[in-house]
């Protein structure tokens, strides 16, 4: 397993095809019996990179202990995994089960799954694991109700179910709930950590609380129990950017980056990035971006903060230096770069710099994406050149992906243009192109049809 691990991690964030044929064809070639009693460390590490369904899929193949089939996604899942009895799985390993059901295959499998655990199996982890997945799910009746079946059973044990549940209710507004929740596991005598106190920084910050987070910050601080991390200072540097008091911002991001540690530094560094680039102060992202560099490494990641960062800073000439620096140095194609900088030059104009960064990404075998044909398209309209973004749209069309579709905005004034030169042929023809290739909700093909009819008015 671990043989695995070492063959995948380097493909981890590389395409799902590559990932997956890599993870199988490794997998094939060891022995079955190998395989740990406890499942979850492995899986866990494409699950640190969402690749869910593949973490999930490997669980399959330990379970079923049959090595040479095809990757597969079973219809009932549930039903299958009750059927499977390879490994008396631990409750750690039910845990990660249940996640991964959820993300892959939606939360009604996970219920079905939960329903076939016998009674004397569902310990804490497994009901913790369930609370997870309504808390992802945003289901908060149903996470309510179990919070309120766990404290029955004396479940209840630390903070974790407390933290799912100040999450889940921050992430829906519901702020009021957030002091209620922490005075009960005060008066339960479950200790907050600093997951707890980061969740309330940060619903401080959603709410634009700023003497509220100011004020927990220093109780965090002065708490002899609680060592503070850079995640904290991060939160209150975004409070006092968002509230606009940049001097308060860059003392707060000044104290995070003295807690790096040597484990977080590149993630760190990716996130000082964007924090200097926000206060407007761009000798610091110079700064963060050379420690970023000595670091070691090269990330497509970095160099897409670092990229984003000149762009907002309105540094064209610095943009232009790192792409090239990208461009020579990369290990892996990554399209979001080049789409950047084309969605900058057209921003600002530049259509021939955006014509040849295309011509020159065609040229190395690579082929541009939906997304790259709607900023330019999106460029040419700004710029005047309709029938240009008309064709371009086209090509943004026919290569949609699901959640990546042509902004509707493009599609809309496309389609204005054509019917206003009496080309109702070639519009209707587009809305056929776009109800073929993109995946949008009905709503929003509608909303889209309604204003093509009334454009004339």
């Amino acid at each position: 397993m671990k043989l695995l691990l070492q063959s995948n991690l380097k493909l981890c964030r590389c395409g799902h095809r590559v990932l997956r044929d890599q993870l199988f064809s490794t997998y094939s070639s060891s022995s079955s019996s190998s395989a740990p009693s406890n499942l979850s460390g492995d899986p866990a590490q494409l699950r640190k990179y969402r690749r869910n369904t593949h973490a999930l899929q490997m669980m399959h193949l330990i379970l079923m202990d049959i090595l040479a089939v095809p990757f597969f996604k079973p219809r009932n899942i549930s039903q299958w995994m009750t059927d499977q009895r390879c490994f008396n799985l631990s409750p750690g390993d039910v845990a990660v089960q249940l996640d991964l059901i959820t993300k892959v295959y939606g939360l009604e499998e996970v219920e079905k799954y939960f329903s076939s655990i016998p009674e004397n199996s569902r310990g804490c982890q497994v009901y913790d694991a369930l609370l997870n997945c309504y808390a992802h799910t945003k289901q908060l009746e149903k996470a309510e109700a179990l919070m309120e079946k766990m404290k029955e059973l004396g479940f209840i044990k630390n903070s974790l179910p407390y933290n799912v549940m100040l999450n889940l209710y921050s992430q829906m507004g519901k702020y009021e709930k957030l002091d209620v929740l922490m005075q009960e596991m005060q008066e339960k005598r479950i200790a907050c950590d600093l997951f707890t106190f980061n969740i309330r920084l940060n619903a401080y910050v959603a709410s634009s609380d700023i003497e509220g987070m100011a004020k927990l910050l220093m109780k965090i601080v002065a708490d002899p129990l609680i060592k503070i991390d850079f995640h904290s200072y991060v939160i209150a540097a975004n409070g006092y950017l968002k509230a606009g008091l940049i001097e308060k911002a860059l003392i707060m991001s000044k104290r995070s980056e003295q807690l790096i540690t040597a484990n977080s530094e590149r993630y760190a560094y990716e996130i000082l990035l964007s924090l200097y680039t926000a206060a407007g102060n761009k000798a610091e992202v110079n700064r963060i971006w050379n420690l970023y560099k000595k670091n070691g490494g090269f990330f497509n990641l970095g160099y897409l903060c670092m990229i984003s960062s000149l762009v907002k800073l309105d540094d064209m000439a610095g943009a232009e230096r790192i792409y090239a620096e990208w461009d020579v140095g990369k290990i892996f194609f990554d399209i979001r770069i080049p789409n950047l900088m084309i969605k900058a030059y057209c921003r600002k104009g530049l259509w021939e710099k955006a014509e040849g960064l295309i011509n020159k990404i065609v040229e190395n075998g690579m082929e541009p994406d939906g997304t790259l044909w709607d900023h330019m398209a999106a460029g040419y309209y700004e710029g005047g050149q309709i029938t240009k973004a008309v064709e371009t749209i086209k090509k943004a069309i026919s290569q949609s992906k699901p959640r990546k579709e042509p902004s509707l905005y493009n599609l809309q004034v496309c389609l204005e243009y054509l019917k206003s030169q009496g080309n109702v042929e070639a519009a209707e023809e587009l809305l056929k192109m776009i109800k073929e290739n993109c995946c949008y909700s009905a709503g929003a093909y509608d909303r889209l049809l309604d204003s093509y009819l009334r454009s004339d008015n």
